[in-house]
């Protein structure tokens, strides 16, 4: 603040003037890809507009894959097929840092018998089934649901944070 009036002083009203964007490392859009369970996931209309839609994501760093489950008559899924670059942003721990993940996409067969390949793989995105009917049951409605799994080949990850001091009191 300005000694002399209210307002704030000069150098607190112009752009530019706080910390600028500090880029993230590999390791840290990993780790925070890793911490978020939603996004943001992207990809072009055939109208050439894009398309966004809030997803619950898997995240293999090992891999770099991110893995959606998705009903097979999406928008998303049909997109995908014809035309697979998408990106998925995730907002980070706060306001001020996110990580993208851009990469292909290709898109599994739909699940069709209880256990098969795609819904072993779903159940492998859903942790926490330990009893065995859960698990049968999981399998059988991801078949009644028509999922696919969605996987994302990411090639690159970009992102930044604003490491902005703490409020003095």
């Amino acid at each position: 603040m300005n000694a002399n009036t209210e307002e704030p002083a000069k150098s607190e009203q112009q752009p530019g003037a706080g910390p600028a964007p500090r880029v993230l490392t590999d390791d840290e859009l990993s780790r925070l890809l890793g911490d978020q369970q939603f996004g943001v996931l992207s990809f072009v209309r055939r109208s050439g507009h894009p398309h966004l839609s809030t997803v619950l994501y898997d995240w293999h760093p090992v891999e770099r894959v991110l893995r959606i489950s998705a009903t097979a008559d999406r928008l998303k899924v049909r997109r995908l097929r014809n035309a697979p670059r998408a990106a998925l942003h995730v907002q980070g721990p706060d306001v001020f840092s996110f990580a993208v993940a851009e990469g292909d996409a290709e898109v599994s067969q739909e699940t069709t018998v209880p256990g098969d390949a795609t819904g072993s793989e779903l159940l492998a995105m859903t942790p926490g089934f330990e009893d065995k009917e859960e698990k049968a049951a999981f399998l059988e409605q991801v078949v009644a649901d028509r999922r696919v799994v969605i996987r994302i080949r990411v090639s690159r990850l970009y992102g930044t944070a604003l490491d902005v001091p703490a409020a003095q009191s």
